[in-house]
């Protein structure tokens, strides 16, 4: 792979910048099990001299962590028996980019792997990565975009916990979904993240507004599936920094309040390696294409913990919501799990099951290994479903985490596809969650229970 474009930097072109003053920090960073960035700032002239030689190391742990940072048991990779030892960053300079929110800053993204060379293979790059070999296997590219939503409060950040995350005030106090009057009311933020996010090499196509009060979207221009992830972890994170800049906070957690929720919906399609397009033949669908939808929707029970990784993520899928229920697929149908758009071309599929905390690389890797699922057996494609997806019967989406567990767990698919190691890493991730969530005493409870019962 190449860097997508000329506002990425080359290492050259980092080193004069370094030379020249203009830099004076390095973050060497990857994305860990729940999709965010983990790393280190690195001095700019340390980074030259000594890191770009000799590499640098971060604790496995990083790696066998619950969402608060905390030690936690189950993982065969880390351990206190083991003694919490290293892992090496390895650089990709293909991800190498200013960070234009960040004074003097830029970034490259990494790989991880063991201290002998070896890689992480839990690593959610590395997932996707071994996927996307597979699809090169048989001469293709995947191409993928995502549709990430988020909310926004006048409310700080800090504030914001200070509040416990309750009567945070919304940037807009009405739906605003395609609304100008209501994005111009948010337009300086929407403007730096739109602009500061493009002079990180991305490609921002534009911002628009959502249901919920508050809710926005900012789009970015279909790539190949690990630009594509890459990308949306670093957006993620930018987008935070960004409205924290601005006194304000947002939050891409799926189900906010009892209104819409945040979705991300993956837009996929593949390619040959010289840009063919394999998803369409003449005036109709490929075989090929029939098969790779026919293998996410046979998968989808089984992957949804990919799709949807979090207690939280499950309040989405809700009747009525444009989130889905069914697992079915539909030309141009929003109620439907599986939504086929576009011709020739422009010919992609659309998963619309994953919500604002998902991890865009194993989204992407479970997506591809569904779909190679389908091609590999050529399994056939059901009708389409014409009509409500929400009434029609069809299988539903798992509906809990507990649920999407088992079915990950036991998936001879899964297994099959990612080993054994992920599988069993992954499906340790959910029940620490699950542990918490069992554990924890919720608002809910206390406002239904302290005197009625």
């Amino acid at each position: 792979m190449s860097a997508p474009n000329d506002r990425y930097l080359t290492l050259d072109g980092l080193r004069g910048l370094i030379e020249a003053g203009d830099v004076d920090t390095v973050v060497l960073a990857f994305t860990d099990m729940q999709g965010r960035l983990q790393g280190k700032r690195l001095h700019a002239r340390y980074f030259l001299d000594v890191a770009m030689q000799s590499g640098t190391e971060g604790c496995n742990y990083l790696l066998a962590v619950d969402i608060d940072m905390n030690t936690v048991g189950g993982y065969a990779i880390s351990s206190w028996e083991r003694g919490y030892g290293d892992m090496e960053f390895v650089p990709d300079w293909d991800t190498l980019r200013l960070l234009p929110h960040l004074p003097g800053s830029a970034m490259v993204q990494c790989d991880l792997v063991w201290l002998d060379h070896s890689p992480v293979l839990q690593s959610p790059r590395t997932v996707l990565k071994h996927q996307l070999a597979r699809v090169a296997e048989r001469g293709l590219v995947a191409l993928a975009g995502t549709e990430l939503e988020f909310m926004v409060f006048h409310t700080s950040f800090e504030d914001a916990h200070r509040m416990g995350y309750q009567g945070l005030e919304p940037v807009n106090q009405y739906n605003v979904d395609y609304s100008i009057l209501g994005t111009t009311r948010i337009e300086p933020l929407l403007r730096d993240l739109r602009n500061h996010l493009y002079a990180a090499g991305m490609d921002v196509e534009g911002a628009k507004g959502e249901c919920n009060f508050g809710q926005h979207e900012i789009g970015f221009l279909y790539a190949d599936a690990l630009v594509t992830a890459d990308n949306h972890s670093v957006y993620k994170t930018a987008a935070k920094e960004i409205a924290a800049q601005h006194g304000k906070s947002l939050t891409f957690m799926p189900k906010y309040n009892e209104r819409e929720g945040n979705s991300c919906h993956i837009h996929l399609s593949l390619r040959g390696r010289d840009g063919d397009v394999v998803f369409w033949d003449g005036d109709s669908r490929s075989a090929l294409y029939d098969h790779f939808v026919a293998g996410i929707l046979a998968t989808m029970r089984e992957f949804t913990m990919l799709y949807a990784p979090n207690i939280n993520s499950y309040k989405r899928f809700a009747a009525g919501s444009f989130a889905p229920t069914a697992i079915a697929w539909g030309l141009d149908n929003r109620t439907c799990a599986v939504r086929l758009v576009g011709k020739g071309k422009s010919a992609r599929m659309e998963n619309r099951v994953p919500g604002g905390d998902v991890n865009p690389h194993l989204a992407l890797a479970a997506m591809l290994a569904g779909g190679l699922h389908g091609i590999e057996n050529e399994l056939p494609l059901e009708e389409e479903l014409v009509g409500n997806a929400y009434e029609s019967g069809k299988p539903r989406v798992p509906h809990t985490l507990h649920e999407a567990r088992d079915a990950f767990a036991g998936s001879a698919v899964a297994r099959a596809a990612f080993g054994d190691e992920v599988v069993d890493h992954y499906t340790n991730m959910a029940d620490v969650e699950l542990a918490a969530f069992d554990a924890a005493v919720t608002d809910w409870e206390r406002f239904r229970s302290f005197e009625r019962m």
